[in-house]
């Protein structure tokens, strides 16, 4: 039996597209994409920006160690939510690990994995990130609620909620930077 050339290209269309969804592949292709199609994230306008008023989000770290967002009341705060089995999560982990290098001293970064602890682990030391993870140990509050990976937030002194972001990110661009800079420098 011989295929017709149509067949032969429906046969390579369908081998490609169970490549790209059923297997570790198609997980790094879906990284790739990601990073190519990330965007800078823009800032909530100020006239919009939610004030958070409910700081009570219990956190537990893999060795056992436990925060509460409520510590960090008063303080620029990155917050990220991601997980290792999300493509557009791992997309934006290299800029996220730049972007604490850089502001890692001066801004609190909670970046909050809805996942299993092992797998985190296993991801971290693999990819050789030193971010400061966290699980959540209660009920996120409802202004940083998001069913959506990853969500970031980045919440100001004073405690609105300036950047508001779903989706994969260009974060280690100069205007976070700039932006980080601005929010440090207010009373």
């Amino acid at each position: 039996m011989k295929l017709k050339k149509t067949q032969l290209v429906n046969i390579t269309i369908i081998l490609l597209l169970a490549l790209y969804f059923f297997t570790p592949i198609g997980f790094h292709a879906k990284v790739y994409l990601n990073r190519l199609i990330s965007h800078n994230p823009v800032p909530v306008a100020e006239r919009t920006q939610e004030v958070l008023e409910d700081y009570d989000f219990k956190l537990v770290d893999a060795k056992g160690n436990r925060a509460n967002l409520m510590d960090y009341k008063g303080e620029v705060v990155f917050i990220n939510f991601w997980a290792t089995w999300c493509p557009p999560c791992v997309a934006e982990m290299p800029d996220l690990q730049l972007l604490y290098n850089a502001y890692g001293q001066k801004v609190t970064f909670l970046f909050i994995a809805r996942d299993k602890e092992e797998r985190v682990s296993n991801f971290l030391v693999k990819k050789n990130y030193d971010l400061p993870v966290y699980f959540e140990a209660g009920f996120t509050p409802k202004s940083l609620y998001s069913g959506a990976l990853p969500t970031t937030f980045i919440i100001g002194k004073e405690g609105n909620i300036v950047v508001a972001e779903t989706g994969a990110a260009d974060w280690n661009d100069e205007s976070i930077h700039q932006l980080l800079e601005k929010l440090l420098k207010k009373e």
